[in-house]
């Protein structure tokens, strides 16, 4: 409708467009100012803030659950069972990659400053604190993992990881070895219990989801990306149309097109000889896609705030609640 429509009109937009003559000036181009001498206080903001969640209980190991009974003395046909069952395991392919950071205390903490950034570049878009608070919170629980990853690669943040090797369900069952068919039916409830993803997550991530953050951020280093086009791409991923409940959609629509827009013009105006560079810029875009916030979180937040929800700790960071 017009008048909702009216009411997440920016009251800037009218006056950059008019006085810029080009995107230059555009209020998309004033999302993103580097300040370096306030990195250390933003840092410091994080740090104090993520400590005052360490308090909250972290989520439980379940895989103590999960293990079948042991017995110190067994029959060597018995011991010869358990070894087929576990060969079987092997291989169905029982066991899940994953992977936890091999320096957490270093890549968490620049995480947690790349964060307080975020919400800083956000809360410099003039548009966006011009949205109703509910489409605010909409598009942050929406675009803060994205926005990160991009800041990571923007600021060139890389990470090394450890491998770790989960037990899957059926390796659970198998080299529990219960005696009976209750045995085995608690063993089974155990390890779908261990296997469903919990709130806090499990232990590390899956190496094809690390790997996705790492291909986008070779991706990001391989195109050089500069700081006007992260800020065209963050502007992009941060009007996202494509959310449920938006009342504001056209709004927000044009916002995405003024993205893109800009985007194309500045490439076209400072790499005139690379007539692939947009194409490639929206393709390191499309690669965010397949990178979960919940896995952002988990590599990245866990080893500070534990089990507590991250959408809280942004609220309360973006909206001191």
């Amino acid at each position: 409708m017009a008048t909702t429509l009216e009411g997440c009109r920016c009251r800037r937009a009218s006056l950059h467009s008019k006085s810029s003559g080009g995107s230059g000036g555009s209020i998309l181009y004033s999302i993103l100012k580097s300040d370096r001498e306030e990195q250390q206080q933003q840092h410091e903001t994080i740090q104090n803030l993520l400590h005052s969640h360490r308090n909250s209980p972290s989520s439980s190991s379940a895989s103590s659950v999960a293990s079948g009974p042991a017995w110190r003395h067994q029959e060597p046909r018995q011991q010869q069972q358990q070894q087929q069952q576990q060969q079987a395991a092997r291989s169905c392919g029982a066991t899940r990659r994953r992977g936890v950071l091999s320096s957490p205390q270093v890549t968490c903490k620049a995480a947690s400053a790349i964060l307080v950034k975020t919400l800083r570049f956000v809360k410099n878009v003039p548009c966006f604190r011009e949205l109703p608070e509910e489409e605010q919170v909409v598009l942050i629980r929406s675009g803060w993992a994205p926005l990160l990853v991009l800041g990571l690669a923007q600021d060139r943040v890389d990470f090394e990881t450890t491998e770790t090797v989960e037990p899957s369900m059926l390796q659970r069952i198998l080299t529990g070895a219960p005696q009976s068919h209750s045995e085995a039916a608690a063993a089974a409830a155990a390890a779908v219990t261990v296997a469903l993803p919990s709130r806090g997550g499990g232990a590390g991530v899956s190496l094809a989801d690390i790997e996705a953050i790492r291909g986008f951020l070779r991706k990001c280093w391989s195109v050089d990306i500069s700081t006007k086009e992260y800020a065209y791409l963050k502007g992009a991923v941060l009007f996202n149309p494509d959310l449920e409940g938006l009342r504001c959609l056209p709004y927000i629509q044009s916002l995405r097109r003024e993205a893109h827009q800009a985007l194309n013009e500045h490439v076209r105006l400072i790499h005139r000889e690379d007539a692939t560079r947009f194409a490639k810029l929206l393709i390191a875009l499309s690669m965010l896609r397949s990178i979960s916030p919940s896995v952002v979180a988990q590599l990245f937040f866990k080893p500070i705030i534990g089990s507590v929800n991250i959408e809280e700790v942004l609220m309360e960071m973006f909206y001191g609640k």
